[in-house]
């Protein structure tokens, strides 16, 4: 049986794409699951950097192409294959977005799970991607530019019949209103990933702090699309958004205006 294709989305950098999908990749293959992972971020490709691989062939000289899929498989930390990108422009120039398909098709008869790490932006080389996915998985950061840009790739995805699963947000703190986003998004709100600035910089998380708060807002999201991806599961009726109110909470620094917070039902306002 072929695999599930998951697209993971966002309309502006530097939100956690790359993240989400490194750490989601790492927890499905902790589950027993073959996961590949794709840099299709022709522009800004910081996969192989972000898991310090060194592929011998790019998913650019494979979409220009000069090299077949097999020689750009890589392995990575955890157990994952990825299929990292190049930074130059001159590689940019020479890759054929439309040449993805093929890539694609040849991953999902190999692998479990394939996720495909995408740019910014409402460009081809992002429509692509998402016309290619069993399933978006789009990620967000709170500010108000990010969520608005977001909304904007859920309508770009709508276009062009891809299936939008639902959205996360990254970095939230205590003081993000969570409910208002919430409410801004026309589908499921899948994850809440805390911000935790003191997690390694050593991705995955998942493998190196696992303990953190993030890290387990991860694996939580993993468990949760696994049983979207392979259960039948439904993100509207079957899954609750991944969220944590202690992820919020320093037990050093709880006050009593603090504590009548969380009474009310969430330190960021989901539950209110």
């Amino acid at each position: 049986m072929a695999g599930y294709v998951c697209t993971i989305a966002g309309g502006k950098g530097g939100v956690g794409k790359t993240t989400t999908a490194v750490n989601v990749g790492a927890g499905l293959q902790e589950l027993g699951y073959d996961v590949a992972v794709v840099d299709a971020d022709l522009g800004m490709a910081n996969l192989g950097a972000m898991l310090s691989v060194e592929p011998e062939k790019s998913l650019h000289e494979i979409l220009a192409g000069n090299a077949a899929v097999s020689e750009a498989l890589t392995d990575a930390a955890g157990g994952l294959t990825v299929i990292p990108g190049e930074q130059s422009l001159e590689a940019f120039a020479d890759a054929d977005p439309a040449k993805l398909r093929k890539v694609i098709k040849t991953l999902r008869n190999a692998y479990d799970v394939v996720l495909i790490d995408t740019g910014a932006g409402l460009s081809h080389e992002v429509a692509v991607p998402l016309g290619l996915a069993d399933g978006i998985v789009l990620v967000t950061t709170p500010d108000d530019v990010a969520v608005g840009d977001t909304v904007k790739t859920a309508e770009l995805a709508e276009r062009i019949d891809g299936e939008v699963i639902g959205a996360i947000i990254n970095r939230v703190t205590r003081h993000t209103d969570v409910a208002d986003i919430a409410d801004l998004l026309a589908f499921p709100l899948l994850a809440v990933v805390p911000d935790d600035p003191q997690a390694t910089t050593d991705e995955p998380l998942v493998l190196n702090r696992p303990e953190s708060p993030a890290a387990d807002a991860y694996l939580r999201l993993t468990d949760a699309l696994n049983g979207l991806f392979f259960e039948g599961a439904s993100a509207e009726e079957d899954i609750e958004t991944v969220v944590d109110d202690s992820w919020f909470v320093d037990e050093e620094e709880v006050t009593d205006a603090d504590a009548d917070e969380e009474e009310s039902g969430g330190v960021f306002g989901l539950f209110n």
